[in-house]
């Protein structure tokens, strides 16, 4: 069956057969560029490449200034792919932009293109190359070019006619499963693309070459067929011994579908198909199925007179009839199904109107039909027609239209490659997708067009960035899934970088805008919104790319004018590069962090105790200039001590580098020399009190009672000598403790006879002070029947206490 998709007004230039012509599957679009380069025809001026609709509505113009093409073809994502004769292939988007090119190869170069295919796979869109050594160079996928170079073909096909000395045409299944060839002698054979089965032979009778082959799907009845195009003649092969032929009125190209063959030439443009089963059984001559019984039923209904309320339908006599017949042979739900199925096929909306009535009037005399299928047919012949429409100029099939569809993503997104934005979000709406999914995706879509379009500054030229990027945020404003940062990554990919830095003031997230920004050298900006966000890891980022892009003058300056940055940069700096830490310290003329950095320097990095003390001389000098005297007398003193410290370790051995002060004095007393110990304290001014405290511990340590009571006894204690008890105790050497509790003062002498277990004489001391704190300390320690005697004493003593 052929019927009329659009009558083509087109104004083309040249003849088809003039023309290398690429029309994409699925009613993708088409395109033409005048073929100069033949030998016969003289190149006087530059060929025009031009794409249309397959509504013959024109989409691109442009000229032509590259290499000889010899082939043209369409990837799966509608983008133009053109094979040059030497090995180059150019990709135009559908609006004729350029996107990229790419070369098949050296081997290609050498020997040229004799002819090329473009092909789709589960991988992508390939491109395959027959060069002038006759040889096979193919890419599986033009997205991730591997080139790969074929193996010889076989000669003969199996089962082939005799006297065949040559193959004149060649054909490829929509599949690419089956091949076709036409022979010298007239004959057709079909089988599988190995060469290796035949599936059929047919004699066509006639030997001239003919213009175009191509295989016919057929969805029905799963037959393989070839349609053969000649100058005026159209033949369709198969299994069948004869043929179906078509007369040509004017040069034509054959396009093959996945459900037939599309035909157009320079006023029509026509859809071979085989008929559908549905289709069929409603529209054949004195055709008995209930498909067919309900369409003429319903249509007697609408022509008979005004029916009763109660049976409407018993006006009619011939529809009553009809519902009857069917009713009868219980056929009505397989009569309401095959026009709902019928009604897909069609496409005309008058047809398809009349299906989908008489479908739902037979639905009205069935009890539990489900309407999913009805109401589902209703939606996708909605959409059908929305896009078949000449204006849009897409004719997808309802076979094809599953093939092409997901979630509605092909359906909007081949409006959107043809910049219709407002039918693809009338279809998002009333198809009912998620927003995100949806519309969200037009219109960033549409942002994004916006944004490179390199002739807006010629059709705008008094709207500047700002303006651009203000009508872009109203439309899209908060749109869930719409990320203004992809729209600016167009836009600068485009040129446009004011108008991208414009876009990214309205995205939310910095950690998306953070990253353009670097790309598009702003980094100063990058650094500005870093900080904002509030992101260390980000303001991080920015500060390494900083370092890297700039000179350490120009970075520093930007760090200073950034205080945030600056204190994260130093924190950084602590502890992966001290060098530019000190750098940043001299810049700022910091002098008591650098006084800091040359203290922490010197116990780092130097181990020789001349290089510790220049550091730290280094270091005081910082602190002076900072006016921090205490730091600086500080760092002298702990010269000195390093200084002291290596004389030390010299004449008396030992280890005293590195120690403090305390530890310095503890170690000479445990060494037994007191004397230098004594001298150090007051070289650097330690407090009698301090000294005496790390005496006593010294000796303690020592366990030297004899010496230790000698120091008690040299010169009044300036720390007292309840310590002495103290620290006796602590080495649990009672005895030696009870020789210091007399010498205790009056307010400690209860607490020291406690640490030495006499708490009679505590008690005793305690009454004597009348002091009711010390008399319930000692009345805590009293325990058992040993100390009943003491308790009972020191309660009276406190009653006596109280009454006063």
């Amino acid at each position: 069956m052929k019927y009329e998709l659009y009558s083509m007004d087109w104004d083309l230039k040249e003849e088809l057969k003039d023309c290398l012509v690429a029309a994409a599957p699925y009613g993708g679009p088409i395109a033409l560029l005048r073929n100069c380069w033949r030998k016969e025809k003289a190149a006087s001026v530059r060929p025009v490449l031009e794409i249309y609709s397959a509504s013959g509505m024109p989409l691109a113009s442009l000229l032509w200034k590259s290499g000889p093409v010899v082939a043209l073809g369409w990837s799966a994502e509608e983008e133009l792919l053109c094979v040059q004769e030497d090995g180059a292939v150019l990709v135009y988007g559908l609006h004729g932009d350029f996107r990229r090119h790419f070369s098949m190869g050296n081997e290609v170069l050498q020997n040229r293109v004799l002819d090329a295919r473009i092909f789709h796979t589960e991988f992508g869109s390939g491109v395959a190359i027959l060069t002038g050594a006759y040889r096979f160079t193919l890419s599986a996928n033009v997205g991730d070019l591997k080139l790969r170079r074929m193996p010889e073909v076989p000669e003969t096909p199996a089962g082939l006619a005799p006297g065949v000395s040559s193959f004149l045409q060649m054909a490829v299944s929509f599949t690419y499963r089956h091949l076709a060839l036409f022979t010298d002698t007239g004959y057709i054979w079909m089988g599988t693309a190995s060469l290796k089965e035949k599936l059929c032979e047919f004699n066509c009778n006639i030997r001239a070459p003919p213009k175009q082959m191509v295989w016919c799907s057929r969805p029905r009845s799963k037959e393989r067929a070839v349609v053969v195009a000649w100058e005026r003649r159209l033949m369709v092969v198969g299994n069948a011994p004869e043929s179906i032929q078509f007369v040509l009125d004017e040069d034509s190209y054959l396009v093959p579908e996945l459900d037939g063959v599309r035909i157009f030439s320079r006023n029509t443009h026509e859809f071979l198909h085989e008929v559908p089963v549905a289709s069929e059984e409603i529209f054949k001559i004195a055709s008995m199925a209930p498909g067919a019984l309900l369409l003429e039923a319903q249509k007697e209904y609408e022509t008979s007179p005004l029916p009763l309320p109660k049976h409407p339908w018993k006006e009619s006599q011939k529809a009553d009839e009809y519902l009857r017949e069917i009713q009868e042979l219980g056929q009505l739900i397989q009569a309401v199904q095959q026009c709902i199925e019928a009604a897909g096929h069609e496409h005309q909306p008058d047809m398809q109107k009349s299906l989908l009535r008489a479908a739902s009037f037979g639905k009205c005399f069935l009890d539990r039909f489900p309407p999913d299928s009805f109401v589902r047919m209703c939606q996708d012949l909605r959409v059908l027609n929305a896009i078949r429409d000449y204006h849009i100029g897409i004719p997808l099939t309802y076979t094809q239209y599953p093939c092409v569809w997901h979630e509605g993503v092909y359906n909007w997104a081949w409006l959107v490659l043809r910049r219709l934005y407002p039918l693809a979000i009338q279809i998002c709406e009333y198809l009912r997708l998620p927003e995100v999914q949806g519309v969200s995706r037009i219109l960033a879509h549409w942002a994004c067009y916006k944004a490179r379009a390199w002739d807006m500054r010629v059709q705008q030229k008094d709207v500047s960035d700002e303006d651009v990027a203000r009508a872009i945020n109203q439309k899209l404003g908060d749109t869930p899934g719409v990320s203004y940062s992809d729209i600016a990554a167009r836009a600068y990919g485009c040129g446009r970088t004011e108008l991208a830095i414009k876009l990214l003031e309205y995205e939310p997230r910095s950690g998306e805008q953070v990253p353009l920004l670097l790309k598009m050298k702003r980094s100063k900006l990058a650094l500005s919104k870093a900080i904002e966000s509030g992101d260390t890891d980000l303001v991080f980022t920015v500060l390494l790319y900083l370092k890297n892009e700039l000179n350490r003058g120009d970075f520093f300056m930007t760090l200073r004018n950034q205080p945030m940055a600056l204190s994260l940069y130093r924190q950084f700096c602590k502890h992966q590069e001290l060098d530019t830490l000190k750098d940043l310290y001299n810049q700022d003329d910091n002098h008591q962090e650098l006084g800091s950095f040359h203290i922490r320097a010197s116990y780092a990095a130097e181990e020789r105790i001349e290089g510790r003390v220049a550091a730290l001389q280094t270091a005081a000098d910082a602190f002076y200039k900072a006016k921090n005297e205490f730091a600086a007398k500080a760092t002298e003193d702990q010269m000195r001590l390093l200084r002291l410290q290596r004389r030390l370790e010299d004449e008396l051995g030992g280890r005293f580098l590195d120690l403090s002060l305390h530890d310095t004095v503890t170690t000479l007393i445990l060494g037994g020399h007191n004397k230098r110990a004594e001298q150090l304290a007051r070289d650097f001014r330690i407090p009698d009190k301090r000294l005496w405290w790390l005496k006593l511990a010294a000796l303690a340590d020592l366990e030297d009672w004899e010496e230790l009571e000698k120091f008690s006894k040299s010169k009044k204690s300036p720390i007292g000598y309840l310590p002495f008890v103290e620290i006796c105790m602590k080495h649990h050497n009672k005895h030696e403790a009870k020789k210091y509790t007399s010498r205790v003062g009056p307010e400690q002498k209860v607490k020291a006879l406690l640490l030495v277990g006499d708490v009679a004489q505590a008690a005793d001391v305690a009454i004597e002070h009348r002091n009711e704190t010390e008399l319930s300390l000692v009345l805590s320690h009293c325990t058992g029947a040993t100390d009943g005697t003491i308790a009972d004493k020191i309660q009276r003593a406190r009653a006596q206490v109280q009454k006063k």
